[in-house]
């Protein structure tokens, strides 16, 4: 039997550094009305009348169908639910559903509430795992970082019976290359309803209130509650109206944020972190009753395309198995509890898939020690699975235990030197010397796919650019004019390649929720530099 221990050299990068501009990043991503305290300035106000137009044209999902029953006024002739008839007649049609805010998800200008919301919930849980190791100059960041989504998802589950999921119709928005402040692409709202359930989206949003009322608790206790009390509210949407929002939606969420691996990890992973915020035995009985749904691999069929996803070895902003056996394990471990199937085993399996000298090993790792899981964007595994690392080192460390990986016995201490070394490789520490994070060192992406990043600021040009406008600036090989500083884009390739290139948009693109795990991660070697 092989024990793997820690031999961990001298600290060479700077995490608090990291830490500040991986928080900053988020500030670049802002929609809405930018407030006076913004401090990426070259990114302006934009969508400020998201929510509130809703037209008439054939972009509308059936979930918004909805809206025409509830018209008022002159109806058109369009009008498809004909049992309404003319009503309080006024001119014009405007639905006062406040969208305004949130975040734009990548390098384009939609607002996909579905990521959205997972990167809140990593958000929230590297305040609440690592709050403290950020210090008082980076804390109220990450906290306002988290209210500017949870202002939106407040909003975006106002409307009772309805939970919006989208806005901004993404195919348009994908075919223009222009700044966010001058979009004039069809902002249409889509949402789930009743009739045309997304209970993986709207579960989704109940974990990110439930574990952002934890993040709040401390330092705004009436915030705390109401979001808190949204939570259960969303929650309880999600589970009694079941089914996926590529039911409904399929047309305009896929293939950007299609749901491969169904939506019953989302429901048990809302109520875990509503179990973790309230304590109340309703939602640990939910967990442990509906745990085995987690146990089969899911296997979707999307327009004539197989896939699979949800096992114990994935998590993302899609599929949360792995993440739901490490925060259950948090309880189990700590009470000692003596019915801890699958989530401690589950959870140890998951470790044991990541470390290089596992034989159950099922990711691969690049020449210069990236780990790498199939599909694009690869840095969102590299943080996501490097944060539950950390996450489940603290708890293995608390009950005293260890990760058995047949004859490989791996201490705590392991799992942090592997966390330790992708956050290095992503600083530097790779082939080409390279910083996968904008700003952060001297030699880092230039061309990042960014809309925002790529054109001229309105300070610099105040002129409108149109659709295509933008579309030399795509083209050229000159480096991005704003610096979106913070950003973590997808990544080299498994040989440590990289092409600077906007076009690689599977290398070169910035996400949430690639930023968002490596928040806690970066705040935890803040404290631990060495």
């Amino acid at each position: 039997m092989r024990m793997i221990v820690s031999v961990v050299g001298v600290a060479s990068y700077d995490y608090g550094d990291a830490l500040s501009k991986s928080i900053l990043f988020f500030e670049g991503q802002r929609s809405g009305k930018l407030p006076s305290s913004q401090r990426m300035t070259w990114r302006k106000d934009s969508a400020l009348r998201d929510g509130f137009e809703i037209g008439s044209g054939d972009a509308l999902s059936k979930s918004i169908l909805f809206f025409e029953g509830q018209r008022s006024g002159k109806l058109p002739s369009s009008q498809r639910m004909t049992w309404r008839k003319d009503s309080a007649l006024r001119d014009g049609f405007e639905i006062g559903a406040d969208l305004v805010g949130g975040y734009y998800d990548a390098g384009d200008n939609v607002k996909f509430n579905f990521p959205m919301a997972f990167s809140t919930t990593m958000l929230a849980w590297s305040v609440v795992e690592f709050g403290k190791a950020m210090g008082s100059d980076q804390l109220p960041h990450a906290l306002d970082a988290i209210r500017w989504a949870t202002d939106y998802l407040l909003k975006a589950t106002s409307v009772p019976g309805l939970v919006f999921v989208q806005v901004g119709e993404p195919y348009g928005d994908h075919n223009c290359w222009e700044r966010p402040e001058d979009m004039d692409t069809p902002r249409t709202p889509y949402a789930v309803s009743k009739q045309f359930p997304g209970s993986e989206v709207s579960a989704e949003i109940a974990a990110a209130l439930a574990a952002s009322s934890m993040a709040f608790r401390s330092v705004d206790r009436a915030y705390s509650a109401r979001i808190l009390s949204r939570a259960r509210t969303v929650f309880e949407f999600a589970d009694k109206y079941r089914g996926s929002y590529n039911d409904s939606l399929g047309p305009w969420v896929c293939p950007f944020y299609c749901d491969f691996s169904g939506y019953q990890d989302e429901l048990v992973w809302g109520a875990a972190w509503l179990f973790k915020a309230t304590k109340e035995p309703y939602y640990w009985n939910y967990v442990m009753t509906n745990a085995q749904s987690l146990n089969s691999l899911v296997v979707k069929d999307i327009d004539g395309v197989l896939y699979s996803g949800g096992s114990f070895a994935e998590f993302g902003w899609d599929s949360k198995h792995a993440g739901i056996n490490v925060l259950v394990s948090k309880f189990l471990l700590s009470n000692d509890s003596t019915s801890s199937a699958p989530f401690i085993s589950n959870a140890d399996k998951f470790i044991c898939s990541l470390l290089p000298e596992s034989p159950t090993k099922s990711v691969s790792y690049s020449p210069g020690g990236l780990l790498f899981k199939p599909g694009g964007s690869n840095l969102q595994h590299a943080t996501a699975l490097s944060f539950l690392l950390l996450a489940y080192s603290r708890y293995l460390n608390q009950a005293k235990r260890v990760v058995h990986c047949d004859n490989v016995v791996a201490s705590p201490a392991r799992l942090v030197q592997v966390a330790r070394s992708q956050v290095d490789y992503i600083l530097g520490n790779n082939p080409l010397t390279m910083s996968y994070m904008v700003g952060y060192g001297q030699n880092f992406p230039q061309r990042i796919h960014h809309r925002g990043s790529s054109l001229p600021s309105i300070d610099q040009r105040k002129e409108r650019l149109e659709c295509e406008g933008g579309t030399p600036y795509y083209n050229s090989s000159s480096p991005n004019l704003n610096l979106l500083i913070g950003a973590v884009v997808g990544g080299p390739d498994i040989k440590d390649c990289y092409s600077d290139s906007r076009a690689n948009f599977a290398q070169s693109e910035p996400t949430t929720y690639i930023n968002a795990p490596v928040v806690g991660v970066l705040a935890y070697f803040k404290s631990h530099p060495s």
